[in-house]
Formats: C-alpha cells, sequence, structure tokens
C-alpha cells in the first residue's frame, strides 16, 4: 500500500483526488496521512468526502477513515464499473471537482457512463462548469475521448445547489497529446452571470471589460438566469484559439464592487494573452493526469504553480512516468510527460 503525505507541497484536496483517480486507474490501494494539512481547516470536509464516496461506489472500494474532518484515509480499489451514478455534494462545494475525480476511471470501465452531480458549478475554488465544458473538455477529445457535458441548473455559492450530466465513452488507450502553441485567436467575448443580483451589476461589470479591452458590443454578453439559482455572480472572459480555449472568472461578492470585479477578471486576461505559453495556470495542472495516463505528450504554459508541481509527484508515485518541467523565460514553460 503507497503512504501519501496529505501535507505536502500545496497540501490541499489535489494529493486526495489525484490519489482517488489514479487508484481507480491502477488498482494500487493507498493510504494517505496530514489530509489538507496545509489549509485552515484541515481534513476532509464535504466535497472531499464526496470525493470519496463517489470513487468508492464506481469501483468498489474497500475504504477506512471516510468521515468528515478525516486526517487519514485508507483505499483500497476493486473493479470499476460504468453505468448510472448520481453524487451530490449537499453544500456549495464543488462537483465539477468531484467530476474530475471519477472520470479517468470511467473512461476505463467495461461500460459507458451517465453521471449526474450535484452541488456548486461556478464557485471561486475550482474550475467552473464551463471551464470544463470549453477548456478541458474539448482537449481530453484529442485524446480520443468522448464526454459530453450538460449543466441543467448552476450553483453559486454559498447556495449550491447546481446539477450537471456528463455522458462518458470508454476508450481503450488515451492518445498522447501536444499543445505547444496557441494557434491564431478565433473569439473573445464576456459573460456576466447574474441570478437574483441587480441587472446593472452585470451592466457595469461588462463596461468596464469593453473599456479595458477594447471589446464591442456583441462580446459583452449578459446572462440573467432565475432568481431561485442565486444569489450569485459570475463574470467569464473567454479566449477562444485555434488549439486551445482559455476562460477566466473572477466573482462578485458582498463588499466588492462590479468595477473591481471586472479589473480583476482583465489583468488575467491580459496576463495570459502577453504570455507565450499554451496552457493557463489552471488548465496545465488539470492536463497532467490524462497525460500521465496516455504515457506520453507535451504542452506549454504560462506558469507552473505549487498546486501543478505537487500533483507531478503524487502522479510519479501511482505510474512510471517522469514528468519535466522547463523554464523559456517568465512567461512560457514547456511540460513533458515521458513513459
Amino acid at each position: 500500500m503507497l503512504t501519501l503525505d496529505g501535507s505536502q507541497g500545496e497540501g490541499g484536496g489535489q494529493i486526495l483526488r489525484t490519489a482517488l483517480s489514479l487508484a481507480m486507474c491502477t488498482g494500487l490501494p493507498f493510504r494517505i496521512e496530514n489530509i489538507r494539512a496545509g489549509r485552515k481547516n484541515p481534513g476532509l470536509m464535504r466535497q472531499h468526502l464526496t470525493s470519496v464516496m463517489a470513487a468508492t461506489q464506481v469501483c468498489g472500494a474497500k475504504v477506512e477513515g471516510a468521515q468528515l474532518g478525516s486526517l487519514t484515509l485508507d483505499f483500497v480499489p476493486g473493479k470499476v464499473r460504468g453505468g448510472e451514478y448520481e453524487f451530490s455534494v449537499g453544500t456549495a462545494g464543488s462537483a465539477t471537482l468531484v467530476f474530475q475525480t471519477v472520470l479517468p476511471a470511467l473512461l476505463m470501465a467495461d461500460a459507458p457512463s451517465r453521471v449526474t452531480l450535484k452541488g456548486g458549478t461556478h464557485n471561486s475554488m475550482a474550475p467552473p462548469f464551463h471551464f470544463l465544458d470549453r477548456c478541458y473538455v474539448p482537449l481530453l477529445r484529442k485524446m480520443g475521448v468522448e464526454v459530453a457535458l450538460e449543466l441543467q441548473r448552476h450553483g453559486f455559492y454559498p447556495a449550491g445547489g447546481g446539477e450537471f450530466t456528463a455522458r462518458i465513452t470508454p476508450v481503450e488507450k488515451l492518445k498522447p497529446l501536444v499543445l505547444m502553441d496557441r494557434g491564431e485567436r478565433v473569439s473573445s467575448y464576456a459573460e456576466s452571470l447574474i441570478a437574483g443580483v441587480p441587472g446593472h451589476v452585470a451592466k457595469r461589470e461588462l463596461e468596464t471589460v469593453g473599456t479595458s479591452m477594447g471589446w464591442v458590443e456583441d462580446q459583452l454578453k449578459i446572462r440573467g438566469l432565475p432568481n431561485d439559482q442565486g444569489p450569485g455572480n459570475v463574470l467569464m472572459l473567454t479566449l477562444e484559439h485555434e488549439h486551445v480555449c482559455e476562460v477566466i472568472t473572477s466573482f462578485g461578492e458582498k463588499g466588492t464592487t462590479a468595477e473591481s470585479v471586472a479589473k480583476k477578471a482583465v489583468n488575467e486576461a491580459r496576463d495570459y494573452l502577453v504570455s507565450e505559453g499554451a496552457a493557463g495556470e489552471h488548465l496545465a495542472d488539470q492536463l497532467l493526469l490524462p497525460m500521465a495516463l496516455a504515457g506520453g505528450g507535451q504542452f506549454s504554459a504560462t506558469t507552473i504553480s505549487l498546486h501543478t508541481s505537487t500533483n507531478a509527484k503524487v502522479i510519479g508515485k501511482f505510474l512510471p512516468v517522469e514528468i519535466d518541467f522547463q523554464a523559456e523565460g517568465s512567461a512560457r514553460h514547456v511540460v513533458t510527460v515521458r513513459s
């Protein structure tokens, strides 16, 4: 049984989720200690426990320590099974992270799967649904994956209540991905999602984006949602290129002006556009695991976070791969995965 230290590197929930994914894929059992020791409230929180229980259901695992607040978990995986699944976080905790936990295993299952996920779909501590749908899944399709996502209901912090479904077709072998350049810009647009929030908030956000980025009216879109899906507000800037898409998000909250929300997103968008990496910081982190399962590949990234380097170390404990990071200036890094 592998033993992992949950306090290493960034010390967050990603260590647990990556371990769960790879245990299911490889059949290797593990024990993780000091779970989320680097966080203010260490141990398993609701969304992490949901990921554990989802993985347990998908592969019929034997588990010890699966309780809220637990600092240690033993996970012995069984056979991965496709089928109909429903996983609910029960809070605004991220349903998208639960999806990313079980997806790699279900790609190797014995049958197609339809997964319903309930909880937070748009919160500041996880990839929002639109990031998965526009950025992550399209690159998986280039690796031979058939995955279709559908959003039924948005779920914002603190209420949650979001829902989306995923249809997953197993694949015999993932194809290595090479993503060194973005290619030409295809489109750029901003969307302000509002639910139970005054319309002027969205208008002010989009006016700030338009002025700062030089974008015209057709690129600035208000997405009004039913009030019962709120309160919630997220501003999304989508930068679509020939080979890759980036979705930058900024969240409205009490005490923060609409202009401040927009400026945060604008600054991140400008940093991405002046850099030379194809994958942004978060996408770089998420590409590591499928590329390692594919046994190889290469991509360029704008930056390598502590989150990403920690993820690489966990992957290396389960799979016989090398993950190499090479800086090419301050705004471009080349990531190479080889078996």
